[in-house]
């Protein structure tokens, strides 16, 4: 299918098939393309938590007020931000660049230097929502490529995510949970899969100038 026809079959599953799994080939695929996701800077402060253990996706259900997509789903994915962003991350990303593309370090140290001077310019909740809106890139990138896929997906906002970092214990890793996308297959019997996408008329949503 193509990319509209994908959207088009895409919506926000509310009932999962728990019998059917993802095959390791569809997993890769959304390791990939979460890591080829574009970031600010390319400095990519987000992580992705691959959750497939039923028992301890059932710990965190409670605080997901109680949606068992979370459960139901073949696997469930956390998007994370890091808890702060240091110069170690910075220095770490610029020798990934110089490694890879073989920058000479008299052309990256300006960058370098800049970009740290920008993260020492925010508080610690500033630089926290820089990373959060990279981690909707991730998101909105993962949806996509799970609906060409023919992968159904959840968005969800809704959880508790102080709970889910010490169920996680993503504290250990200067992590914080901030998105949850369960993948897998849907239900025949969920109803929403038959329901008509309702949006606005294409002049209402998108002005040309």
């Amino acid at each position: 299918m193509n990319i509209i026809e994908a959207l088009q079959w895409r919506y926000a599953t509310k009932k999962f098939d728990s019998e059917r799994t993802l095959s390791n080939e569809q997993l890769e695929l959304i390791k990939e393309a979460f890591n080829l996701t574009a970031t600010s800077f390319g400095l990519q402060t987000i992580k992705m938590l691959i959750i497939s253990d039923r028992k301890l996706r059932e710990q965190l259900v409670e605080f997901s007020y109680h949606q068992k997509q979370v459960v139901e789903a073949s696997h469930l994915l956390v998007i994370c931000i890091q808890n702060d962003i240091l110069d170690d991350d910075i220095d770490a990303h610029f020798n990934k660049v110089s490694e890879i593309r073989t920058t000479p370090e008299t052309i990256l140290e300006p960058y370098r230097n800049d970009l740290k001077a920008i993260m020492k310019g925010k508080t610690l909740t500033e630089k926290q929502e820089w990373s959060k809106r990279q981690a909707y890139i991730a998101l909105g990138n993962l949806m996509t490529v799970c609906a060409v896929e023919h992968i159904d997906s959840c968005p969800m906002e809704g959880f508790v995510s102080e709970k889910y970092d010490e169920i996680l214990n993503l504290q250990a890793l200067n992590l914080k949970s901030v998105l949850l996308l369960p993948v897998g297959f849907r239900a025949q019997d969920d109803m929403f899969s038959e329901l008509k996408k309702v949006r606005k008329d294409l002049g209402d949503a998108v002005l040309t100038l």
